[in-house]
This record gives structure tokens, sequence and C-alpha cells, in this order.
């Protein structure tokens, strides 16, 4: 006999089709990080796009907020295999700051404050599919999870949504990142998990 009632296998099933192969819901919020929590004023802060051929256009934290903000709620999936659903964030979308950018590159790397790198092809952060975020949940992003701003990346494992985010390098290369020269995957889609060298 069935105990379950069919609201409760309708939205267990829609949790299901959510969940990349490989990972399970929590609904909390891990902290992981390769290193210390820089801290990181916003009176200090500043975001830099440097173009392929040197060029750059840099954003003060009151500049940033100037600019078209956005809430969106995204699920987002780590490589260390938890998922978190409707996670809910303010930011500017990273298309904001390519407005003015000239570029034929079609890479980036990411650099953050604390030194942490990742890369990425530009297509993945652009047409809104990728967030310069500082507010979570209704609150400012905290620095254990990446404040004042971090890179919003869901459709990718969340170490490519940079915490810290202090720039974008534009290149013509694939330079690979922190995790990503040690092993992780280049690209890091959680549906075809790609979590390492070789997935």
């Amino acid at each position: 006999m069935n105990s379950f009632s069919p609201g409760f296998q309708g939205r267990a099933r829609r949790m299901a089709d959510k969940l990349p192969p490989g990972q399970y819901p929590t609904e909390s919020f891990p902290v992981l990080s390769a290193g210390p929590t820089p801290r990181v004023p916003t009176d200090t802060w500043r975001f830099t796009v440097t173009s392929e051929t040197g060029g750059t256009h840099a954003w003060t934290w009151d500049e940033m907020m100037a600019l078209p903000q956005q809430e969106t709620v995204r699920d987002i999936h780590c490589v260390t295999r938890w998922s978190k659903f409707d996670t809910r964030w303010r930011g500017v979308p990273l298309d904001a700051f390519f407005e003015d950018v000239e570029t034929a590159a079609d890479h980036v790397v990411v650099t953050s404050y604390g030194g942490y790198t990742t890369n990425l092809p530009l297509e993945d952060l652009l047409d809104g599919r990728a967030w310069l975020a500082h507010t979570y949940d209704g609150d400012p992003l905290s620095p254990e999870h990446g404040g004042p701003a971090r890179l919003l990346v869901p459709h990718l494992y969340f170490w490519k949504s940079a915490k810290w985010v202090r720039g974008l390098r534009l290149s013509h290369e694939d330079e690979p990142g922190f995790w990503e020269s040690v092993g992780y995957h280049d690209y890091g889609d959680p549906w075809r998990e790609q979590r390492n060298w070789g997935d």
C-alpha cells in the first residue's frame, strides 16, 4: 500500500528532476574554501574587466550598485555532491559589465581577492546566465559565502561561482584556474558529472 499522497509524489518527482546525477539535496549552505576568508570592505572593493588587449573597465562598489539590479532564484550544485534548490540572490547580470567592452576573446579567467582563480568560456557569463551577486536570501552576502560580492554561475558546479570576485580577464586561450590545475574538470557541468579530468 502506498503511504504517500499524490501531491507528495508529484513534489518528489519535481525535485528529482531538478537534481543532477550523483547529487543529494540539502537545506543547509555548506561553506567550503581553499584558504582563509578575505574581508574586503566595500569602500575599497573594485571590480575590473580586462580585455585581451589590456583595456580595462572598472567599477567601485557604489558604481556597481548603481547598475541595473536583478533578483534571481536558482538551484546550485557543489562538486562535493550537495545541491541546494531555489536559492535567492540579488545582483548585477554580467551582461551589464560588458556593454562597453569590445572583445574577440572566447575565454575568461576570474580573479578573486585572496588569489583564487577559475576559468570559464565567455559565453557562459552572458545572455542572462551569470550574475555578480551581493545579496543572498535578502541579506548582504556574508564573507564566508563570498561577500561582499561573488560570481553566480548556477548552471555549472559551484566552484565556478568564484567567491570574493575582483575581476575578469579576457583571453584567447583557455587558462586553467586553481582547482582546474589540480584535477577538477575544465568546464564543470553538473548534469554531465564533469567533476574531474576525464569525466
